[in-house]
């Protein structure tokens, strides 16, 4: 590939020695200016501070943000390129990178990955990575406009997969499926309630406390992406099998540790490794699909609440979608069961064999 020029553009800063404006006024040496690699690590170790407080992004998802960047060092280090030579020719050359060759290069061998490159999803949320990291950049001051194109002006198209979501009596064989009366089942029957009746996503149901809770309101305090608060309803028997975990379970595993709400053998907070891992148990030990996860049962909690005719926006707030179109995804799951009605019932659908709706779906998991 052809290095960019070094010239400042129109969304970059004047150049000094070192590349990168005032970098080297704020994080200089008596010593001389910082290597490239030593501003890269101050910028990253800024930024990483950056999405913890004023985004109050999730750690997850921090970390999930400083991979996808560590992917875009490698190819910037590997070209000779610096932060400050980012321009259009520079970024589609990253992306065409990371579609044939970063897999490859990063060391993975062909027995894991039939391709060289990462797959177009993937390669999505790499580019939106580098998109944040470049308005932070902008903010610290290093940049007049982010010199990289906004979604509307360069998308990478991806097809978007329907989510699978259980039928209502593989979610009843998965909630009757903790039959012992042992500590840990009692509290997983109160986890598996939580996950399908509340719709929450997997860190929302690990970092509730005691105090979020409101039976008088049957409502959940969680907090979301962002660290954005909302209220979560659950029903009667979420209630009963909460209760029993707090008042035959929970003071078995207390320590003292923790305001936890699910705490593991030792007393601290269950992990959402953990909440994963009994997940899949139930769902092998009640005979479903392979594949199903916590957030299986939050696609299933949409996708009921949509069978049952409730307010498209009523399920944005309770799933906490930032976006109408996130909730939309549910209209073309309840479609494909719309249709299967439809042939199964109609007298005039002309159909002897109708096609069941999970083979009308494509069997992948999407979602936020």
């Amino acid at each position: 590939m052809t290095k960019s020029s070094s010239q400042p553009g129109p969304g970059q800063p004047n150049q000094g020695k070192a590349g990168l404006g005032q970098v080297d006024e704020r994080n200089g040496s008596p010593n001389g200016p910082m290597d490239e690699d030593s501003r890269f690590d101050s910028l990253l170790q800024r930024y990483k501070t950056f999405l913890r407080g004023q985004r109050g992004l999730a750690e997850n998802t921090v970390r999930i943000y400083l991979t996808d960047l560590a992917c875009f060092r490698r190819y910037i280090g590997q070209e000779g390129l610096e932060l400050i030579n980012m321009d259009r020719r520079m970024l589609r050359g990253y992306l065409a990178w990371l579609a044939t060759e970063a897999k490859q290069e990063a060391g993975h061998s062909p027995r894991q990955h039939r391709d060289r490159g990462y797959a177009r999803v993937s390669i999505v949320r790499k580019l939106s990575a580098l998109r944040s990291f470049y308005r932070f950049l902008v903010q610290e001051g290093l940049f007049r406009s982010s010199p990289v194109p906004s979604g509307r002006s360069l998308q990478v198209k991806v097809e978007k997969a329907l989510p699978i979501f259980l039928g209502r009596q593989e979610v009843v064989r998965l909630l009757e499926a903790p039959q012992d009366s042992s500590v840990l089942g009692i509290r997983d029957m109160a986890i598996l309630e939580v996950f399908y009746s509340c719709g929450v996503r997997l860190s929302e149901a690990q970092g509730i406390d005691l105090p979020d809770i409101n039976f008088g309101g049957k409502e959940i305090l969680v907090r979301g992406k962002g660290s954005k608060e909302r209220w979560v309803l659950f029903g009667d028997p979420t209630q009963a099998a909460l209760v029993r975990y707090l008042q035959e379970s929970r003071p078995k595993l207390d320590t003292g540790a923790t305001q936890a709400l699910f705490l593991n053998r030792y007393g601290q907070r269950l992990s959402g490794r953990s909440m994963e891992k009994l997940v899949r148990k139930y769902a092998a030990r009640a005979g479903l699909k392979d594949g199903v996860h916590p957030h299986t049962l939050r696609h299933t909690f949409a996708s009921h609440m949509l069978e049952g005719e409730a307010d498209l926006r009523v399920i944005q707030e309770l799933m906490g979608h930032f976006s109408p179109t996130t909730t939309q995804i549910y209209t073309h799951v309840t479609k494909q069961e719309a249709r299967h009605s439809y042939l199964v019932h109609h007298p005039r659908a002309n159909s002897a064999d109708p096609v069941p709706p999970q083979e009308l779906a494509p069997q992948q998991t999407g979602g936020r």
